[in-house]
C-alpha cells in the first residue's frame, strides 16, 4: 500500500514547500506520501490538456486507485475522505492523487479516475492545492487513527 501524488507543474515554491514538508513528515504508512511532479506542456488549451493527461495516464498502473482533484468533482468532508482512503488501504490498494495542469485533464483521464474529488467550488492555485492536499491527508490519517487533530 502506498500513497502518491502526481501533479503537473514546477517544483514546490519555497513558500509552499515548508508547509508540504511539515505535513508530509508527519504521515505514516499507508498515508506516507511520495510526490511526482510532471512538466507542464508548452502547448495551450486542448493540446496541453491532452499532452499532460497522457503523461499522467502513462504513469498510473491499472491496479492503482486514482483520485482526481477537480473543482467539478464531489465535495466531501474530511471524515468522508478518511473513510474513503481507509477502505482503499484496507483492501491493500495503492492510492494515486492527481492534480492536473492549468487546463485541467481530458475525458480519458476523467474516465480512468476512480473518484473525482473537489476541495471546494472555488478554484485555487496549484501550489496551494498541493499544500491543502498534504494537510488533508494528514488530517485523514489522524481521523482514521482516532486522534484529536480533527475536532468535530
Amino acid at each position: 500500500m502506498s500513497t502518491a501524488v502526481l501533479a503537473i507543474g514546477k517544483k514546490h515554491e519555497p513558500w509552499v514547500a515548508d508547509g508540504i514538508e511539515r505535513y508530509t513528515k508527519r504521515l505514516r504508512k499507508p498515508y506516507d506520501l511520495t510526490w511526482r511532479l510532471l512538466p507542464h506542456s508548452s502547448k495551450e488549451h486542448d493540446a496541453a490538456r491532452d499532452e499532460e493527461s497522457a503523461k499522467i495516464l502513462s504513469t498510473v498502473k491499472a491496479q492503482q486507485h486514482v483520485i482526481l482533484l477537480d473543482e467539478r468533482g464531489t465535495n466531501i468532508s474530511s471524515p468522508q475522505l478518511a473513510t474513503h482512503l481507509q477502505r482503499q488501504f484496507d483492501s491493500g490498494g495503492d492510492v494515486v492523487l492527481v492534480i492536473g495542469g492549468a487546463y485541467g485533464v481530458n475525458a480519458e483521464l476523467h474516465r480512468r479516475a476512480d473518484f473525482v474529488w473537489s476541495l471546494s467550488n472555488l478554484v485555487f492555485p496549484h501550489q496551494l492545492v498541493r499544500l491543502m492536499l498534504a494537510e488533508q491527508l494528514y488530517r485523514a490519517q489522524e481521523i482514521s487513527a482516532g486522534r484529536a487533530y480533527h475536532h468535530v
